[in-house]
């Protein structure tokens, strides 16, 4: 393997990295791509992607395989958990694309991951496999790769996406270990006999929890996202964990039958803790010189407003525009931290807030159904958020 000093170097190869490549290698760039596992594969279920997230996916081609992988929910319901009662509901389908200029999708993580993969692949984009980061420094204006296996480089580049335990970080002075949420996430998947005709998001809120579940697998299967309070495991990097329902319905408590039951459908239950870091305060912690750090090595994020992926994406769209503007790369790449860290730090922030109200008990819960039962979706979209960011076509 032969890195140049012209190469952009990716490091990590989950959606995040796979998405920095394909859109630097859109706008013109010399990429290359090192991934620590022996083959590119993506663990969890299913992830929402709101039309901040499609519209991009849109420009870069990848449409139509959206539309073979993915389900277009026409609504989000949200449920209290214990009475099973209606508390609002916000239109999606036609509304979304006429508000927003893209659809609201919901997809598995490994079919968004297969098709950024092979987007890559048809770009000829160089992918390293068994390459896992050792050292990432800077030297005199220059980052210094060097990892377990004997590879060491130094790219024009250094793309950080190596995920929430990022090596890359450490080039940044960024050495403060993730936070534990509190929060245990339990995921799994129910194979559906048939599509559902009119696929819909639901949310059930109770206290000390909420449960999401939608369509993925255009439809095939229905997503379960189950998340609790609880302890930390004891490795909090063995983040994928086999788990027992007992468990499970255990830290729920009392819940609807309806609900019960979708539950009890799960075959097979997947336990992970949720860890973040706390909202981004400036843009040294999104890049600085040469090193551009992505997705969950800048800003890990609550899944409570659904953007994890979403952010990456957006975060690799950004990279890849201000790559093309003049100036050196320690310049282009100041621009797009400054460009990036205030719209991250704010989805941060509201994810947290998010949980927070999912979760209420008490009076806190009784505003929360009250507002939703009112103003319905009013309160539940997020305007600033699914209109995006103005980004410059990158088509060909």
């Amino acid at each position: 393997m032969d890195i140049h000093a012209s190469d952009i170097l990716v490091a990590g190869g989950g959606i995040a990295g796979l998405a920095a490549a394909l859109a630097l290698s859109r706008r013109g760039a010399d990429v290359q791509l090192i991934e620590q596992a022996d083959a590119f594969s993506e663990v969890g279920a299913g992830i929402q992607i709101g039309p901040n997230v499609t519209r991009i996916l849109r420009d870069w081609g990848l449409e139509a395989g959206l539309r073979q992988l993915a389900s277009f929910p026409h609504e989000l319901i949200a449920r209290d958990a214990r009475s099973g009662r209606e508390l609002g509901s916000l239109p999606l389908g036609e509304r979304a694309e006429r508000l927003y200029g893209a659809p609201y999708a919901c997809i598995h993580r490994a079919d968004l991951h297969q098709l950024l993969l092979h987007a890559v692949q048809a770009r000829d984009v160089p992918l390293h496999l068994n390459q896992r980061l050792a050292e990432v420094h800077l030297q005199e204006g220059r980052v210094a790769v060097r990892t377990e296996q004997g590879l060491t480089c130094q790219p024009a580049l250094l793309v950080g996406a190596d995920g929430l335990w990022s090596r890359s970080r450490q080039a940044l002075g960024l050495n403060e270990p993730p936070r534990f949420s509190g929060h245990l996430a339990y995921r799994g998947l129910i194979p559906l006999p048939t599509p559902a005709a009119q696929p819909q998001v639901t949310v059930w809120m109770g206290p000390r929890l909420h449960i999401v579940h939608y369509p993925v697998q255009a439809g095939r299967a229905l997503n379960v996202v189950t998340i609790v309070h609880g302890e930390l495991p004891p490795d909090p990097q063995d983040w994928d964990h086999a788990a027992h329902a007992a468990h499970l319905f255990q830290a729920l408590g009392p819940i609807c039958r309806p609900l019960q039951q979708t539950l009890e459908a799960v075959p097979r239950w997947r336990l992970w803790a949720l860890n973040d870091r706390p909202p981004l305060t400036s843009a040294r912690q999104m890049g600085q010189g040469t090193v551009a750090l992505l997705g969950d090595a800048a800003h890990p994020m609550r899944p409570y407003l659904a953007q994890g992926a979403g952010m990456a994406i957006e975060d690799a769209q950004a990279l890849a525009q201000c790559w093309v503007e003049k100036g050196t790369v320690a310049e282009r790449v100041q621009r797009y931290a400054e460009q990036r860290w205030p719209r991250n730090a704010q989805v941060q922030a509201r994810a947290i807030r998010n949980g927070r109200i999912f979760h209420a008990h008490g009076p806190i819960s009784w505003g929360r159904n009250l507002a939703m039962g009112v103003l319905g979706a009013k309160v539940m979209d997020v305007p600033w958020l699914y209109k995006g960011m103005d980004f410059p076509s990158g088509r060909e």
